[in-house]
């Protein structure tokens, strides 16, 4: 893009309040707007909200690379459901970063292994990081993600 990103993330936090039908009526036309307009910059748009499991197919209509997934779906339900032809990210939950780290790990490895080693799974939270969240329990998602999807 011409002011420099590398990527481009549509963030609602509030939409997964909307049904279905006042999605569809209100949100999805300016969303494929959006975008239609991004997608001759050659940039990887990433469309997400929070409590979005009944909106799943329609944010993946909306357009966009890739679907964010909070922590309240399954990543390989989630994933099947949008298409393995588009890109997913998420989907651990922020308060697991307030876990031991052997139970942060756990975590990290279940979402992992529903990511089922495919391409295209972007490792993120289903969220921001709260404030209190201990700064070394966010090194341990990190080393996790490295250390467990290491590829040979």
């Amino acid at each position: 893009m011409a002011a420099g990103a590398q990527a481009v993330q549509l963030f609602d936090s509030w939409v997964g309040c909307l049904g279905p039908d006042d999605y569809r009526a209100y949100v999805l036309p300016h969303m494929q707007a959006t975008f239609a307009a991004l997608a001759d910059t050659k940039v990887p748009a990433i469309h997400f909200g929070t409590g979005t499991a009944a909106l799943l197919e329609l944010l993946r209509a909306a357009g966009g690379d890739v679907v964010g997934l909070d922590w309240h779906v399954d990543l390989a339900d989630a994933w099947a459901r949008v298409g393995y032809d588009v890109a997913v990210q998420g989907n651990l939950d922020p308060v697991a970063l307030f876990a031991p780290p052997d139970e942060i790990r756990r975590r990290v490895a279940r979402i992992l292994e529903r990511a089922g080693g495919r391409p295209g799974h972007v490792f993120n939270l289903g969220h921001g990081v709260l404030p209190e969240t201990p700064l070394e329990h966010v090194g341990v998602v990190i080393d996790a993600v490295h250390e467990l999807s290491a590829r040979a």
